[in-house]
């Protein structure tokens, strides 16, 4: 997973600026086809009437990700440029930041809560369960 600030200080190659200034990350969205371009009235012209699909339609797509566009607004001058990243599955604008040591405190909540659950399950006495120790004293 690919995960990009909403904020981003990079270079402006605006008029008024050249040089590196904040700048506003959005992603990159195609706009709505337009109806009344030359290819889509030809197309609709040629799809009216009786005779069914008259162009090919393509179904040997290779690719399974697109790559991600970035677009990038000045704060200052409002001067907007487009930066693409690689191909990935999952894209995230302005997500949590992973946290040092999240797995580990994960893993050591879910052990904690295995050996809980077995203790109840094989009814051990109270004294050996680990339900009143911490991760640091199971650790050791």
């Amino acid at each position: 997973m690919v995960n990009i600030p909403k904020t981003r200080r990079t270079y402006c190659k605006g008029k008024t600026c050249k040089k590196h200034t904040p700048h506003k990350v959005t992603q990159y969205k195609k706009g709505k086809d337009s109806t009344v371009a030359q290819g889509k009235r030809r197309y609709d012209r040629k799809q009216s009437g009786y005779g069914g699909q008259t162009k090919p339609v393509f179904h040997k797509k290779a690719k399974t990700t697109k790559k991600v566009v970035l677009r990038l607004e000045c704060t200052v001058c409002k001067y907007k440029m487009q930066m693409a990243l690689k191909r990935c599955k999952h894209f995230e604008l302005g997500g949590d930041k992973k946290t040092k040591g999240a797995a580990l405190t994960f893993f050591m909540n879910q052990l904690l809560m295995l050996v809980q659950y077995r203790s109840r399950t094989l009814s051990i006495p109270r004294a050996f369960t680990l339900s009143n120790l911490t991760t640091n004293e199971i650790l050791d």
